[in-house]
């Protein structure tokens, strides 16, 4: 026999009474389902995984046993505990037609969406790792067990972190608490939420884990004795109120939630008091208020503290009411009561009602779930930047803080300080564009007004609202922030695209062409392969964003001979570029009534740079923004030389002028009573408008006043300067 062969017979052998314990936990609740696959899917393991290890050092069998036992223990589907011990085969020559042919095509695809999803080192490689990510939740999007099986292996996983190298645990614990957690939680499976967070916090933070841990053991009688005098209180008052209980149970928080509580109010471990959760499970709804009343007769309720979630469901189905009072010793405790489905909902969460039990309908409460689990994926699936995607994929998963009201009565969820533009962007993306306004409670209240738990929120609309950039700094969703964005990027490509499209036609006209002759005469292909563009519409848009610039542009569109031969010609300073404008213009007249012309191009969209306060006569120089037209600065403006020379273009002040340009000078005088109002007289006289006009006192012992002011072109301004400079008290007068 040869050694290979030994050793799958050993890994035939050795497991078999793990695999009869995971099909007797399967049978347990799986009655009258054929459990042989479970059989023929570990003969499949065992000649796939042989040899094979675990990261960790363990064999491969014995994790994916292990992550079977654990579906099994939530009483999943045969099916998902075939596809736990299958999970891995498709990466180790399996194929896929064989999985859908021996299991059939339920395995088939969650080992498929299983396998699609390689492992990358978090915030490593990060096209990757948001493509891996954005893979997962496609899988999870077409059957939820994907993820079901995705969970239980990296619990298995985060248990075997022991044996690996500090960096690697750090990554996958990152991973674990940023990802996996919050999904765990967003299916309503607590206990897994809890576990996965926990694990992940002992790698993250191992000295505040290791002392947390400590301090915790060492109050550990402590806090039983209280928990069970609390447990008897709690017996004796719900008794005298006729109200029997199912179960009573008093739990430790666990030790990241603990700590969380820590770092966010800042106090010391011994200042935590709600360091215990009392959980009350009663038969009915009506005794589950019953009990509130009773726990708020004897101790008094935290104000704010009081939830109702059955009555507004959480999204992922969680009910309960939770009440925080003051407790014996004055302690802070946490009560939650609730039924006994209930409490099987919020420890279990999907896995509780599971919707693919054999012969059963997908129950509401499923469907709803499913639902906005797939609305989550569709609105990710939008979002194209990694970086972007995986801040929103965390914003998204994290649970919510707060509950707002539709009028309707509809219960949405958002993290804290949100505010109605949220709210909106969560009802209909049309209805965040062309939010104006919001009621909260039937009280206008601003956009910026942070939403409370409890408010009904209605959203006042008009059709000539748009999304507004000052919006990304209010907002906190990731489906506002990636749907005002798309709507910014397409107004952004509209604008870059008239703009490209009038320099295009520009440098065209220079070729006796334009536009339609090239795509008419099959000579734009050759233009769109040269700049490396996919179509007309994408040239037109880099080339007004500046991604291609003029220079390029005309580069592109001369023959190779003329490029070769002026190969070497670079690109012109600012004073140049403003100089050449000058002499084109005195050559002939360029009239109409535009403040700026864009080297002979008309209704480009164009702003006064607010660093230097150009004014006509002042040379000046254009710079092609993203998204937001040409701003036009001096030509020696500072800002202006630190930005990409391959996108200024050339500008020039229009030959009729009828506007007022904002200006500033500095001007020093002697410090004479009166001599602000003498200033300001002779700017008067000079038919200049003053905005503005500070002054302060020198070292020396005079006024310097940094007035604002405009004018109407450099020879306007020179004048006033020219007079200032008269005026007897003045020392100096200068543009700023």
């Amino acid at each position: 026999m040869t050694v290979n062969e030994n050793l799958s017979m050993t890994a035939m052998t050795t497991p078999i009474p793990a695999v009869i314990g995971l099909k007797t936990i399967a049978k347990s609740y799986l009655h009258d389902i054929d459990l042989e696959p479970i059989d023929k899917a570990w003969e499949l393991a065992v000649t796939t995984y042989a040899n094979q290890q675990h990261f960790s050092g363990v064999s491969y069998l014995e994790h994916v046993q292990e992550v079977a036992s654990t579906l099994a223990s939530m009483h999943l589907d045969r099916d998902t505990i075939v596809a736990g011990i299958l999970h891995g085969v498709l990466k180790r020559g399996v194929s896929l037609e064989q999985l859908t042919k021996d299991f059939g095509s339920n395995v088939a695809l969650i080992v498929d969406g299983c396998s699609r999803i390689t492992s990358v080192h978090y915030n490593s490689q990060l096209v990757h790792h948001a493509e891996n990510v954005r893979k997962m939740l496609l899988s999870i999007a077409a059957d939820i067990r994907v993820l079901l099986v995705k969970l239980a292996d990296r619990l298995q996983d985060m248990c075997s972190l022991d044996t690996v190298e500090p960096e690697y645990q750090a990554n996958m614990a990152r991973e674990t608490m940023d990802l996996y957690a919050p999904l765990a939680s967003r299916l309503g499976i607590d206990w897994l939420k809890r576990e996965l967070e926990d694990l992940s916090f002992r790698y993250l933070h191992p000295d505040d884990f290791r002392e947390l841990s400590a301090k915790l053991e060492s109050s550990y009688e402590e806090r039983q004795h209280y928990v069970d005098e609390v447990i008897r209180t709690l017996h004796d008052k719900l008794a005298a109120s006729k109200i029997f209980p199912i179960r009573i149970i008093g739990r430790p928080k666990h030790i990241y939630s603990i700590y969380k509580k820590l770092v966010s109010q800042k106090i010391p471990f011994e200042r935590v008091y709600d360091k215990v959760a009392f959980r009350i499970v009663v038969n009915t709804v009506d005794e589950c208020y019953a009990a509130l009343g009773v726990v708020h007769e004897n101790w008094s309720p935290v104000p704010g503290r009081i939830k109702d979630f059955i009555s507004a469901p959480k999204a992922n189905n969680y009910q309960s009411m939770h009440t925080t009072v003051v407790g014996p010793q004055n302690n802070f405790i946490e009560v939650q009561i609730r039924t006994e489905k209930m409490d099987r909902v919020a420890q279990e969460g999907v896995a509780a009602h599971w919707a693919y039990k054999e012969g059963q309908k997908i129950g509401g409460n499923d469907v709803k779930l499913f639902r906005e689990l797939k609305k989550l994926v569709g609105s990710l699936q939008e979002v194209e930047d990694p970086r972007e995607f995986l801040e929103n994929v965390r914003s998204e998963l994290y649970s919510p803080e707060i509950y707002v009201l539709t009028p309707g009565g509809e219960v949405k969820g958002f993290p804290k300080g949100s505010c109605p533009i949220d709210f909106a962007y969560a009802i209909h993306t049309e209805v965040g564009d062309r939010c104006v306004g919001a009621k909260v409670n039937e009280r206008l209240v601003p956009l910026r007004y942070e939403m409370q738990n409890g408010d009904i929120i209605e959203i006042v609309t008009s059709k000539t609202q748009r999304p507004r950039r000052g919006w990304l700094d209010i907002i906190t969703t990731s489906r506002a922030r990636s749907r005002i964005r798309a709507w910014l990027r397409r107004e952004e490509n509209e604008q870059a695209l008239n703009i490209g499209r009038e320099i295009c036609e520009r440098e065209l006209k220079r070729y006796e062409t334009n536009l339609k002759k090239m795509v008419k005469g099959g000579h734009i292909k050759l233009l769109l392969k040269e700049l490396r563009c996919n179509s007309l519409d994408n040239l037109l848009i880099k080339v007004g964003s500046g991604i291609v610039t003029v220079q390029g542009l005309v580069k592109a569109l001369q023959p190779p001979e003329f490029r070769d031969a002026h190969a070497t010609i670079g690109v012109l300073s600012p004073q140049e570029m403003a100089a050449q404008m000058v002499s084109q213009q005195k050559g002939g007249s360029q009239g109409g009534g535009s403040v700026i012309t864009i080297d002979g191009i008309d209704g480009i969209l164009v702003k006064i740079s607010q660093c230097c306060h150009p004014v006509p006569g002042d040379p000046v120089i254009g710079f092609i923004t993203t998204g937001r037209g040409i701003s036009v600065h001096k030509s020696h403006c500072e800002k202006l030389l630190a930005t990409d020379p391959h996108r200024w273009v050339a500008v020039s002040w229009a030959a009729v002028q009828s506007a007022q340009h904002q200006v500033e000078i500095l001007v020093t005088a002697e410090n004479r009573r009166g001599i602000v109002a003498t200033i300001s007289a002779a700017i008067n006289a000079e038919d200049a408008n003053i905005l503005g006009i500070p002054t302060r006192m020198t070292p020396a012992g005079t006024v310097e006043l940094q007035i604002s002011l405009e004018v109407a072109d450099l020879e306007h301004l020179q004048i006033l300067l020219q007079h200032l400079r008269q005026l007897d008290a003045v020392i100096s007068a200068r543009r700023v």
